[in-house]
């Protein structure tokens, strides 16, 4: 499930990033009293009110002729177009600036809800104060202080209300597959081997493709989008504006798709950068198909097979549960199992598993491994079940969730995915009190 984007922006030093970092509860953004201390767009995830939605903290827009003032405007300018609410930071300890009404005037052009919130307020001042700010066209401000907390329950619940329901972030309803990976390893190619059209260019030049480009195919009169994206590049290479913004569009439209194609290049080694783009996906629980491309360059293809997934696994040991491909995009070889591994997903998503039936495995799973020591006590598991939720999620019911090792939910996962399956899905197991 996609979830809202809220980008947060204003002039530098207005206290954006304490904002940031009060909303997602940790210290991410660089807190400085030094202007322009945020020069990328920084993200993080958080929840209020059970909905969960990614904050981007943005670098401040000036008129200043700074270092990397212009750079800091397009990359606020790329936040406010990916956002579905933005949150236009203020000082209240100062007065209204050039640079705040030019910010207010790109915000007039967006026409996406606005929030404007006035930083670094204490109670002890006067209300009719907040008619200045009124004056910028923007909605009532709501007077808040990121550093003590005031106002900020009141901005959130703002935020909720504003933020688009998951029918309207997800309009076709129609499986949403994201192809990500380093540049050059064969995206576009496979779009078009998936589609059996040259609808992408493909090309040798890395970085051919610099937006996520959306694409419908029907098979077994089942519709699916695919989505190519740009290829990520290490942050160290990212420099020019126009690949900041593919690497943006590639992260949010990981946010946005239902399901996962991870492509590498099975001709060479497994890099850091391959992992650090799985992880993405990763860390926003995404269900997840590893697909090694160009096999027709590898020679004993049959001796090298296994030999080459145990590599793979051996770099995405958090991706245990995803299924790994060898496919060849310019000879078309197995491409058709990438759409049988996409509907196994959506079964696997789907799947509701019987009380008694879950209990029987967890009661055998204590008899074959019974829960080690750990943290002053042993973890035992009264029983399970599985509860309603996008993705598979089971809540065990235990004598002390602190006895849970990290090693024993390994173990219950593997064995919940011996018995039941799951392949390339994942899954949540949430360990509660029994009362």
């Amino acid at each position: 499930m996609k979830k809202g984007i809220v980008a947060i922006v204003g002039r530098p030093n207005v206290g954006k990033s304490s904002l940031f970092n009060r909303i997602i509860k940790q210290k991410k953004s660089i807190v400085e009293n030094t202007p322009g201390v945020t020069r990328d767009r920084i993200y993080g995830t958080t929840e209020w009110l059970t909905r969960e939605f990614i904050v981007i903290d943005t670098g401040g827009i000036t008129l200043e002729d700074q270092p990397f003032a212009k750079e800091i405007k397009i990359q606020a300018e790329i936040a406010i177009e990916e956002a579905d609410v933005i949150v236009f930071v203020l000082n209240h300890k100062e007065q209204l600036t050039e640079e705040d009404k030019m910010i207010a005037r790109i915000l007039y052009k967006t026409k996406k809800p606005v929030i404007l919130a006035v930083n670094k307020y204490d109670k002890k001042t006067n209300d009719y104060v907040q008619y200045e700010y009124m004056s910028l066209g923007l909605n009532e401000p709501i007077m808040m202080s990121a550093t003590h907390g005031i106002g900020i329950g009141d901005l959130l619940d703002s935020v909720i209300k504003l933020l688009p329901s998951a029918n309207d972030l997800n309009p076709d309803m129609n499986s949403r597959i994201a192809i990500i990976g380093r540049p050059n390893v064969g995206k576009s190619s496979l779009v078009n081997s998936l589609l059996n059209e040259t609808r992408m260019i493909v090309s040798e030049i890395p970085g051919t493709t610099i937006d996520a480009v959306d694409s419908v195919v029907k098979v077994n009169n089942i519709e699916y989008t695919i989505v190519d994206t740009a290829g990520i590049r290490k942050k160290s290479k990212i420099f020019r504006n126009i690949e900041k913004y593919s690497y943006l569009r590639s992260l949010t439209t990981i946010n946005g798709s239902d399901i996962i194609i991870l492509m590498l290049d099975s001709s060479e080694t497994i890099t850091d950068l391959d992992t650090n783009i799985g992880g993405l996906a990763f860390e926003e629980k995404k269900p997840i198909i590893i697909v090694a491309n160009k096999w027709d360059l590898v020679e004993d293809k049959e001796k090298k097979i296994l030999e080459k997934e145990e590599e793979i696994r051996s770099y995405f040991k958090y991706l245990a549960y995803a299924k790994v491909l060898f496919v060849s995009t310019r000879d078309k070889t197995r491409i058709s199992k990438i759409f049988s591994s996409i509907e196994d997903i959506k079964v696997g998503l789907t799947k509701k598993i019987k009380t008694s039936v879950f209990n029987e495995v967890l009661n055998k799973a204590q008899l074959i491994n019974p829960a080690p020591n750990f943290n002053g006590g042993r973890l035992k598991i009264y029983y399970g079940s599985q509860v309603e939720a996008y993705l598979p999620t089971f809540v065990l019911f235990v004598n002390n969730p602190d006895y849970a090792h990290f090693s024993y939910k390994r173990f219950i996962e593997n064995q919940i995915r011996l018995q039941f399956g799951f392949e390339g899905v994942p899954i949540n197991i949430i360990f509660r009190e029994r009362k």
